[in-house]
């Protein structure tokens, strides 16, 4: 008990100081498991040989991944990537196993040894790919919705491979094991039926998962939540996948695929969201824990034995499966950087090769010697699939936006009154309230998606950068009475405000600011009106929460215009404050005593006497109800008499 108390120590440790540091260096969590798992396995020698027992008891991260998956997904969704599904996955399992089959084949091999190892290569990742996109927010693109396909799909075959793979077996290597033979046996139901009887049960298994996923699970639920015990809830969300998992595995499918299966079923269940939360947690934990022991399985001394065959074969593995994904991303016109994103997520071996290989181990296709290589080929492969997602963010994605945006600016064939630098969620705003009064606006961005999107929607502006003076000549800067700045580039926004209020000191100059100390620095360049973007939305929301908890609308007013009207009182020492700050100094004593004396003076305004006739009067105000005043008045005599 004292050896697994260690155990579990080292793994835990080693994940804690590793993945908070990876992903502080921008290199993801999976990148952080996987480092992990190389200083406690072969660099420290804290783990060993337990690693492969802990290896397959982590996978199961990989169905509830997979669970989790299914539940984003409606079956219509499932239906409508079906030419993805059964196109491109068909294609790149088929392609990449005849190609990786012909060059085992160059290489010695014979053809059924190929052909079992073009079908393991032919499989990715699903752990590292899956959660690598959710992370990275990509799992919505076209490239990674192209690669979660692809992966569906090598999920889907694995399970004709896993029947496949005893047909194989080499004749000398089944006589040399027959008389070592452990005869392992797993529980099965569909071992020793026939053919017929085999697909009864397995069409059977797959109906009694969507049946009862659409019809108990419901009564189910509510029956465990009747019970106020949420302990219990997160319990049968694990017996739910473990149950379905364990039933696919004893009929010869992939627990994985039921899993997902059980996941598109539960997707429009009322209990969705209370089930993410509950096994979210343990699908993080299980995934974590299997990337540290393909960390930790990578043998240092294999490596440097066969160092230069292995890097070979993993360099050849990746280079052919990427080529093979480029070429039917061109086909299915995936383009630009999705086309780069779906080729580099899927050009690594997975976890169902180390299923596969110990499986054709078993099943005497492969020997030993060269099973053990193949698994160092994709430990490896997928150690350096985080390096290949670092590259897609740090030098194809920024390639391709900066092609996309180099381009000649639009030529700008009309001028306004108003010109607005930003197209984005708030300059659309403001130009869409202004043309809707009659005005005229010329809308300038530099972000080419941008301008294409609200195109779209029949929003009016022009590609070009609206720092260029040549631009905002043609745009009528000089006879413009507002200019309007929405752009996101905060230290850009200044210098354009600082710009046209000394070149054309007659135009009105608006900014968006992003926070306070943007705020002063706008103003600072001379911007005429500046606000916060969140600020009066903020206000609103907080208003609405005043309401909420019972305060009278008309108060909740009252106490929005004085929290304003505090705010604008202290804005100038503060301002002089944030001015007189030296750059090594950001944050000054006597700037943080002025704030902290402006919350003092917020809080005093709030419990000004709510009986202030001259705010009530206020135009522009929304009238109290009838009897309001009444209700105050007595609410004031009972206050006082008291």
């Amino acid at each position: 008990m004292t050896e697994y108390f260690i155990q579990a120590f080292i793994y835990l440790i080693a994940a804690v100081i590793a993945v908070p540091l990876a992903k502080r260096l921008g290199l993801g969590s999976v990148l952080g498991y996987l480092v992990a798992g190389v200083v406690i396995g072969p660099i420290t020698g804290l783990v060993g040989q337990e690693t492969v027992t802990i290896q397959h008891f982590a996978e199961f991260g990989v169905v509830m991944m997979l669970f989790l998956v299914g539940m984003e997904l409606e079956p219509h969704s499932l239906w409508q990537m079906r030419s993805k599904l059964f196109g491109l996955g068909g294609l790149q399992v088929g392609l990449t196993t005849l190609v990786v089959m012909g060059i085992a084949s160059v290489a010695g091999q014979s053809w059924s040894v190929a052909l079992a190892i073009g079908l393991i290569f032919a499989l990715s990742s699903t752990a590292i790919v899956l959660q690598t996109l959710q992370e990275k927010g990509l799992s919505k693109t076209e490239g990674g919705r192209s690669a979660f396909s692809v992966l569906l799909f090598q999920d889907i075959a694995v399970i004709p491979i896993l029947a496949l793979i005893p047909l194989l077996a080499l004749p000398e290597l089944v006589a040399q094991n027959t008389s070592s033979d452990d005869h392992h046996h797993t529980l099965s139901l569909v071992a020793d039926l026939p053919a017929w009887a085999h697909t009864l049960v397995v069409m059977g298994a797959i109906a009694f998962v969507v049946v009862g996923g659409h019809f108990l699970s419901r009564p189910l639920f509510k029956y465990v939540v009747n019970s106020g015990l949420r302990e219990v809830f997160t319990a049968t969300a694990l017996m739910l996948v473990i149950g379905i998992a364990a039933l696919m595995s004893v009929v010869g499918l992939s627990p994985a695929l039921g899993a997902f299966l059980a996941g598109v079923v539960l997707a429009n269940s009322e209990f969705r969201h209370e089930l993410e939360s509950n096994i979210e947690p343990f699908k993080g934990l299980l995934l974590g824990l299997f990337f540290i022991t393909v960390g930790a399985g990578i043998s240092f001394e294999l490596l440097q034995q066969h160092a230069s065959t292995l890097v070979i074969m993993t360099i050849a593995v990746m280079a052919g499966k990427a080529a093979i994904l480029l070429a039917l991303a061109k086909m299915f016109h995936i383009k630009d950087s999705n086309g780069w994103l779906f080729t580099l997520s899927l050009a690594q071996a997975g976890e169902f090769g180390f299923v596969l290989l110990s499986y054709s181990v078993q099943s005497h296709v492969l020997p030993p010697e060269l099973a053990q290589l193949l698994s160092m080929v994709v430990a490896l492969s997928m150690f350096l699939t985080p390096a290949l997602f670092i590259a897609f963010d740090k030098l194809i994605l920024p390639l391709y936006r900066r092609a996309s945006n180099q381009r000649d600016a639009d030529v700008i064939d009309e001028q306004g009154k108003v010109i607005i630098a930003g197209i984005g969620r708030f300059g659309q705003i403001v130009s869409r309230l202004l043309r809707a009064n009659g005005f005229s606006t010329v809308v300038l961005d530099h972000e080419l998606t941008q301008v294409e999107n609200v195109r779209r929607v029949k929003i009016k502006s022009y590609f070009g950068d609206a720092s260029r003076p040549d631009l905002l000549h043609t745009a009528g800067i000089e006879d413009a009475s507002i200019f309007v700045i929405a752009i996101d580039q905060r230290d850009v926004a200044v210098e354009l405000t600082h710009y046209v209020k000394h070149t054309y000191p007659n135009v009105r100059v608006l900014v968006r600011a992003f926070d306070r100390p943007h705020f002063f620095a706008l103003k600072d360049a001379g911007a005429d009106w500046v606000v916060s973007e969140t600020y009066h939305s903020a206000l609103h929301l907080g208003g609405e929460a005043l309401t909420s908890l019972g305060i009278h609308p008309f108060r909740a007013e009252q106490l929005k215009r004085a929290f304003v009207n505090r705010e604008q009182q202290h804005s100038q020492q503060l301002f002089d404050a944030w001015k007189a700050q030296t750059e090594e100094k950001k944050l000054s004593k006597e700037y943080t005593e002025l704030f902290l004396q402006m919350e003092a003076s917020i809080s005093q305004a709030m419990q000004d006497d709510p009986h202030d006739r001259h705010s009530r009067s206020e135009r522009g105000w929304t009238p109290p109800p009838k009897g309001y005043t009444d209700d105050l008045e007595h609410e004031y005599q009972r206050e006082q008499g008291e």
